[in-house]
């Protein structure tokens, strides 16, 4: 059983420069894997993503939602990215490998597809489809509630969750070091970001997931 992400990113057409998110972007998703067999970035703005094990999927969205939202595309000064990334997160089997990724089907791959051309429809950036209907329903609710405070991060707060995320054992002081900022403007950053709760919901995610797979 594999995850597969599917997602594009939502006003990539208002970067004048598209090298301003898709050079961060390619370097996160290499750290992840080789292009194409494991991801593909694909038409300028959409990306698929084979994830071995299926616990790591949501934070890898989450990473990937930072980075995005942490980008400043104008280098304008803006409080918020111009721009934002929808992603379907599709857990199941894998039946074929192919050469590249696109190539490659089964379960996972039909899955995320499914999902993830129902959230325009849903108005959410955030959801999953695996086998389990009641998993499904539960934690696609959190992901929703999540996206509440995620897609209003602002450059600053997704940039301190996209370092913290790559870098979870920081303390707060060392991530200000990270950011160039003090330590007391750190713990205001991290609640605003809602880091703890973005967690939380990572942890219930995998916590249920490890429970379905060992049923």
């Amino acid at each position: 059983m594999i995850a597969v992400i599917k997602g594009d990113i939502i006003g990539s057409r208002k970067v004048e420069k598209p090298e301003k998110w898709l050079t961060p972007m390619k370097a996160l998703l290499q750290s992840w894997g080789s292009t194409p067999k494991t991801w593909e970035l694909v038409w300028g703005d959409f990306f698929q993503i084979e994830v071995a094990d299926p616990s790591e999927a949501l934070q890898k969205c989450f990473s990937i939602k930072a980075l995005i939202n942490s980008i400043d595309a104008k280098n304008q000064g803006r409080k918020s990215s111009l721009i934002d990334v929808r992603m379907a997160i599709g857990i199941g089997d894998k039946t074929y490998t192919g050469k590249r990724i696109s190539e490659s089907s089964g379960p996972a791959f039909t899955h995320s597809g499914e999902r993830f051309e129902t959230l325009k429809k849903e108005r959410t950036t955030l959801a999953l489809l695996s086998p389990w209907d009641d998993f499904n329903t539960e934690m696609n609710l959190y992901l929703r509630l999540s996206t509440l405070y995620m897609d209003k991060w602002s450059i600053s707060s997704a940039e301190m969750v996209a370092i913290y995320l790559k870098n979870p054992e920081l303390t707060q002081a060392e991530l200000g070091e990270e950011l160039g900022i003090k330590q007391s403007s750190v713990s205001g950053r991290w609640n605003r970001a809602n880091i703890e709760e973005l967690m939380a919901v990572n942890e219930m995610y995998k916590t249920k997931l490890k429970a379905i797979q060992q049923r």
